[in-house]
């Protein structure tokens, strides 16, 4: 149990949907785990794009889920539902939330927790699982992976950037990253891009199509990217869409999506099945963790602000100049 002076705890609320000054914080009951169930006390949170859609009112929490913030965190299990096998209380982890990660205890299904990697802080761990959980089962679960194939993702400096440049260094890849500044390039050069693009400076285009092409592009941006990604994709290659920062109407001919075959997807991880997310969980544990402990992956962690200060940290997250996830601590 969490204790017995711990009946309440400490939340980020939205007063209404706004911009961030709507986060202020509050008080609720600490929920007691279902059957199948854990109850996290919470070391640290990550922010993410998600939560700042549903800040402003354009991403309501599924059915049943929590309707705070955060979908991500780490922590240690205090308690354990009565149908939960996996784990125990006491249990250090890192876990993918379905909302409710802004609180001191947020209740999670022990099929979407996993132990923190070896060797990882357990604040730091706490920026690890939506990127993850996103990256992996859009660019790598159930897919056949080209060996030595080229990897262009958007965004390079992002959560999910950096994370994708890692994770395709590690898998083989050759990753082709846009950045921003020299700055930003030199960081995902060190993080294994084989190039960074400043895309204000440089055409993505071009350089892709110079190496041959894309087998895989990573899109965050949208807009009159979507376009240019395809004329970037070399024959059967996949582009994955995840969010559309630039916007999502665009006018794109579709002829070279027939004549390059050229699969065009996108996803949302919130909305997936239970089982589904067990499933990526399932994969991350046997094929990505162990990177951490041999050193080819680690988490990239921006900044970390106290819970008090989540309007801040969503505030910087919407300047994005953030290089890597930024943090709620507890």
């Amino acid at each position: 149990m969490p204790g017995q002076d711990a009946k309440t705890m400490r939340t980020v609320e939205m007063r209404e949907s706004g911009g961030p000054d709507v986060l202020e914080i509050g008080s609720r009951a600490v929920p007691s785990p279902a059957p199948s169930e854990v109850l996290i006390r919470v070391a640290a949170a990550g922010v993410n794009g998600p939560d700042l859609v549903q800040r402003r009112g354009h991403y309501p929490p599924p059915k049943g889920a929590s309707d705070l913030l955060g979908l991500e965190v780490s922590g240690e299990i205090v308690e354990v539902g009565s149908d939960v096998t996996k784990w125990n209380v006491g249990d250090k982890v890192c876990a993918l939330t379905n909302g409710g990660g802004y609180a001191e205890y947020v209740p999670v299904l022990e099929g979407h927790v996993l132990p923190l990697p070896e060797g990882i802080d357990i604040i730091d761990a706490a920026g690890l699982c939506e990127t993850y959980f996103t990256v992996w089962s859009n660019v790598f679960h159930g897919f056949d992976i080209p060996e030595g194939g080229n990897f262009l993702v958007h965004g390079g400096s992002g959560g999910i950037g950096t994370t994708a440049v890692q994770l395709g260094a590690a898998m083989g890849l050759n990753v082709y990253t846009t950045v921003e500044s020299a700055e930003a390039a030199e960081f995902v050069t060190s993080l294994g891009a084989t190039r960074a693009i400043r895309y204000k400076d440089e055409d993505f285009v071009d350089i892709c199509r110079d190496a041959g092409g894309m087998d895989i592009i990573l899109d965050i941006i949208g807009g009159d990217y979507v376009a240019r990604n395809i004329k970037a994709a070399r024959h059967d290659a996949r582009l994955i869409q995840l969010a559309f920062n630039a916007g999502s109407k665009v006018e794109i001919n579709l002829m070279p999506i027939m004549l390059k075959r050229l699969t065009y997807t996108g996803s949302t991880l919130r909305s997936r099945s239970d089982t589904f997310k067990a499933q990526v969980a399932s994969g991350l544990k046997e094929h990505v963790w162990p990177h951490f402990a041999a050193g080819r992956l680690r988490p990239v962690t921006h900044k970390t602000y106290p819970l008090d200060d989540a309007a801040k940290a969503h505030a910087e997250m919407e300047g994005g100049s953030q290089h890597g996830k930024i943090l709620l601590r507890l």
